[in-house]
């Protein structure tokens, strides 16, 4: 079957990979010269919140980005629900919520058509989208707000309306790539609120990155440590933090597996450019 052939969002994969909703092995991916993932074996069980840790530069967006299919699989597999990255891109998408770094709402917009924009380039049948648009909003509690333009919100409210986006096709998956970043502690966890409500509802898979060890460490079931391309350590946080000592941290662990090195400046993901990045994405959402 091709790429292009179009499959419903609720067709069975026909190669299930059983308890696993993200498998990848041996993947490799490099920017010229430069290796960004050096053979990555990662396991993300269906319905757990996984988080990959790991300074900038470390592999984590990349990794994300392959299995979004916003990059090509260079070297070894990966799949999504048994789907086949580097061949079912087209079904893989329909399967996905994605919230990158950086910000995807429009401000000329309001919410709801941003999240309106959205629910046509997911292709959600005509007959259900406003149905689905106001339940997406609702859901991340954004209803009140709907009809004032994007632009006028916080940047918790931002983030909430970019969760309501990648929520709108109902996804099996949703990957979040630093999700609240530059947020207040109350706009953080107003969000990870929501996403919590959304597995207990829905049993969606979540996937995210993150540098705040606190949410790490509260929100996600088990968590894989990459620095310069590699996974270092994967588990609970609790064993991860077992393994160094009975009063050891998640930092700790942090710091064990990566050293004291918060950017690899080699790197393409990483270094000066990256910080930049994301500091001008916290300022954005203030």
């Amino acid at each position: 079957m091709t790429d292009d052939t179009l499959i419903t969002s609720d067709a069975a994969p026909t190669n299930e990979d059983g308890a696993f909703a993200v498998v990848i092995r041996g993947l490799t991916y490099r920017f010229k010269e430069q290796v960004a993932v050096a053979d990555l074996d990662l396991d993300v069980r269906r319905g757990e919140v996984f988080g990959l840790l790991g300074p900038n530069g470390a592999g984590k967006t990349t990794t994300l980005r392959v299995l979004t299919t916003l990059l090509p699989v260079q070297e070894g597999e990966a799949s999504v629900f048994g789907y086949d990255v580097r061949h079912r891109k087209i079904a893989i998408r329909r399967l996905l919520g994605y919230v990158p770094q950086q910000l995807s709402a429009d401000a000329a917009l309001t919410g709801r058509e941003n999240v309106m924009l959205f629910a046509r380039l997911f292709d959600v049948p005509r007959r259900d989208r406003r149905r689905q648009v106001d339940e997406s909003l609702e859901v991340m509690g954004l209803q009140d707000a709907a009809d004032r333009l994007a632009g006028t919100y916080s940047g918790g409210m931002i983030r909430r309306l970019e969760l309501a986006q990648a929520l709108i096709n109902r996804p099996r998956l949703l990957v979040l790539d630093e999700p609240t970043i530059g947020l207040d502690p109350i706009a953080r966890g107003t969000v990870w609120e929501r996403v919590a409500e959304l597995r207990a509802d829905t049993g969606t898979t979540v996937l995210v990155t993150t540098h705040y060890m606190d949410e790490a460490d509260q929100m996600c079931d088990r968590l894989g440590l990459m620095h310069l391309g590699r996974l270092r350590a994967v588990g609970a946080p609790a064993e991860l933090k077992a393994a160094l000592g009975p009063d050891a941290s998640l930092e700790d662990v942090f710091r064990h597996h990566a050293g004291d090195t918060f950017t690899d400046n080699d790197n393409p993901e990483g270094g000066f450019r990256a910080v930049r990045s994301t500091r001008r994405t916290a300022r954005r959402l203030g």
